[in-house]
């Protein structure tokens, strides 16, 4: 007890669990029998994805862009664990990659249930100083990247209309921000790319629900992950970032899976278009929560 307060579970206060403890979550598999693709999993929130599906059920697909070893790595402890999972290489901003990408997991798998669109980097600059390189860098994977994945993904869902693993024919979830809709001073690109992904993924899901495919979005807030490791990782740091945070914690990997999971089963069947925020209330602006 903390001020009378009750301690949050340990998870919580850990920057993730193992695969051993996720697949205790699900003891019912709810999307058992289907095939994922996480883009940009071998690491961070993509790979905190790729394990809370895989523990859900899903056969899951790894896509990295460098450093395979630390893909394999993953793809190994989930199959020790159980599951099965393949690692491929792609660059989502590069057309012919992600063509490539879907040639190998179709290849392998024989379908796709499920694309998590996740893959997305930051290249931090004032205005003045940002280059077109990195302006057209963050686009590129962001944003061009998610559109590649998910026309290549809408193509193979209308190719298996039968095939009966879900209520819906396929399901898109694209990974945003909290900066879809929060400016961001300094971050012109990345929140640009997010501010696309959301009128993106609507639009797509309005295109193709007639189709009985799903389409929705998860805006994580602050996630402990290693790419963002100095606003978090000292007692001064966490304090900080903690005044954005209604809730009074900072996010963990497993919170996004979770969420994940919870937009690829069949219990979310009725949510079309929407973006799902995980942000322990940064949305809610706690700067105006004593009238600004």
């Amino acid at each position: 007890m903390v001020d009378g307060l009750v301690e949050p579970p340990s998870r919580y206060t850990e920057l993730n669990m193992n695969q051993s403890e996720i697949n205790l979550l699900y003891p019912h598999k709810p999307v058992k029998g289907q095939i994922a693709l996480v883009t940009g999993a071998n690491s961070g929130i993509g790979e905190g994805v790729a394990r809370h599906l895989s523990a859900a059920g899903a056969t899951v697909a790894i896509n990295y862009v460098v450093n395979p070893d630390s893909a394999q790595a993953i793809a190994d402890d989930i199959t020790a664990n159980g599951g099965t999972a393949m690692i491929t290489q792609a660059d989502v901003s590069s057309e012919a990659d992600v063509i490539r990408m879907y040639s190998e997991v179709i290849g392998k798998f024989g379908a796709l249930d499920i694309l998590i669109n996740n893959a997305g980097l930051q290249r931090d600059s004032a205005i003045e100083a940002m280059t077109l390189a990195q302006w057209n860098t963050v686009i590129g994977i962001n944003l061009t990247g998610q559109f590649l994945c998910a026309r290549e993904a809408v193509k193979q869902f209308d190719k298996q209309v039968d095939r009966r693993v879900s209520t819906a024919n396929g399901k898109i979830v694209c990974m945003s921000s909290v900066h879809q809709i929060i400016p961001w001073a300094g971050h012109l690109n990345y929140a640009s790319s997010k501010g696309g992904i959301k009128l993106m993924m609507e639009s797509l899901a309005q295109e193709v629900a007639p189709r009985k495919i799903r389409v929705n979005g998860i805006g994580p807030g602050a996630i402990k992950t290693p790419i963002n490791k100095s606003a978090w990782d000292t007692p001064e740091a966490e304090s900080k970032l903690l005044e954005l945070i209604p809730y009074g914690r900072v996010g963990i990997v497993d919170d996004i899976g979770q969420a994940a999971v919870w937009l690829s089963s069949d219990a979310s069947d009725y949510l079309v278009g929407t973006t799902l925020f995980v942000d322990g209330g940064m949305t809610l602006y706690p700067g105006f929560s004593t009238n600004g």
